[in-house]
C-alpha cells in the first residue's frame, strides 16, 4: 500500500528521474560547486530555473495520488483514474483533471461517472544535497528559497481557476465534490480564503497529506477553522475524510442572484409535496 508523502518519497523521486536528465535537470549547482535540490536560504550567488524538473515532478506527483487511493477506491467499487476528461463540466483534452474517482475505468468520462475531482499541487518539499552519488536532507522549507506546493499563490489560485471553470460550467457538476491534494501546509493569507471556498460549494478541501513538512510545528497547521484546509496525519484519517465525502448528498453550486429572485424560487420550491421535489424544483429554478 502506498503510504503518506515522506522523505523517502522524495528520494524515490529523484533516483527515479536520474533516467530522464543529468544532475544539471534535477539540482540547481551553487557557486561553490555543490548541488542542492533548491538554493541555499542564504544562497546569494548565480542563479537558473529548473522548467525540467517541474514537468518531472508534476508526473511523479499525479501517479504518486492516483496510486495512494487505487486501493481505496478499489475497496468501494470504484476507480482511481489519472487525466479525466469531461467535455461537459470543463475539463477538456488541454485541461483535464489531474485525477478522479469514477464509476467506470476510462479516461473520457461523463458527469454521472464521476464521483471526486481532485487537482494535484505537490513539489519537493525538503532541501536536498547530492553528496557522493548520495542524497542528504539538509533542512525543511523554512531553510531554502523555494517555495513548494501549496504554499505558492500561483498553484492556489491556478486550482482556484480550474475549480470555479467547473463549477460555473452548469448544475450538472454540483453533484461533484473537488478536493486539491498537496504535500505542504497553506500560506496564513489563506486560511480564510479556503474556509469561504468550502463554505460556498466552489471547492470542499485543501489536502495536505505529509504529516511532517518542517521541523517548526507553527507552520504545520493541521486545519482551518471550518477545514477548508486538513493536515491527513495517517492513511486512515484520509480514508475515513473520504468516506464523510462520498457520504454526502449535498450539492455544490455558487449562485448569482439578488434576494427577491431567491424568494420567489424558494416560494415556488415550496409548493411541490415532498422535501425531495421542493429541492429538485429550486435547483431547476436557480439555473434558470
Amino acid at each position: 500500500m502506498v503510504g503518506l508523502w515522506n522523505k523517502e518519497k522524495e528520494k524515490e523521486f529523484f533516483y527515479q528521474s536520474f533516467k530522464f536528465g543529468n544532475l544539471e535537470k534535477l539540482f540547481y549547482l551553487c557557486d561553490n560547486g555543490k548541488y542542492y535540490a533548491y538554493y541555499p536560504k542564504n544562497y546569494k550567488g548565480k542563479k537558473l530555473t529548473l522548467q525540467s524538473r517541474n514537468y518531472l515532478i508534476g508526473n511523479f506527483t499525479e501517479k504518486y495520488s492516483v496510486d495512494l487511493l487505487q486501493s481505496y477506491s478499489k475497496s468501494k467499487g470504484l476507480y482511481a483514474v489519472q487525466d479525466v476528461v469531461c467535455n461537459e463540466i470543463g475539463l477538456t483534452n488541454s485541461s483535464p483533471a489531474d485525477f478522479c474517482i469514477c464509476k467506470t475505468n476510462n479516461r473520457h468520462q461523463t458527469v454521472e461517472n464521476i464521483v471526486v475531482i481532485f487537482e494535484v499541487k505537490m513539489s519537493i518539499v525538503w532541501n536536498w544535497e547530492f553528496i557522493n552519488n548520495e542524497l542528504v536532507c539538509v533542512g525543511d522549507f523554512n531553510t531554502h528559497q523555494g517555495t513548494p506546493g501549496l504554499l505558492r499563490s500561483d498553484s492556489m489560485l491556478k486550482a482556484i481557476g480550474k475549480s470555479i471553470n467547473i463549477r460555473v460550467s452548469g448544475l450538472r457538476s454540483a453533484h461533484i465534490p473537488i478536493i486539491i491534494l498537496g504535500n505542504t501546509p497553506i500560506q496564513k493569507s489563506y486560511y480564510e480564503k479556503t474556509d469561504h471556498l468550502k463554505n460556498n460549494g466552489i471547492i470542499q478541501g485543501f489536502i495536505s497529506v505529509n504529516k511532517n513538512p518542517i521541523n517548526n510545528d507553527n507552520y504545520n497547521i493541521k486545519n482551518t477553522l471550518l477545514n477548508g484546509f486538513i493536515r491527513i496525519d495517517k492513511i486512515d484519517e484520509l480514508y475515513q475524510y473520504l468516506d464523510d465525502l462520498l457520504d454526502y448528498s449535498g450539492m455544490y453550486f455558487p449562485i448569482m442572484k439578488t434576494k427577491e429572485e431567491i424568494g420567489k424560487i424558494i416560494e415556488i420550491s415550496n409548493m411541490e409535496n415532498t422535501y425531495e421535489l421542493k429541492a429538485e424544483k429550486f435547483l431547476y429554478l436557480i439555473k434558470g
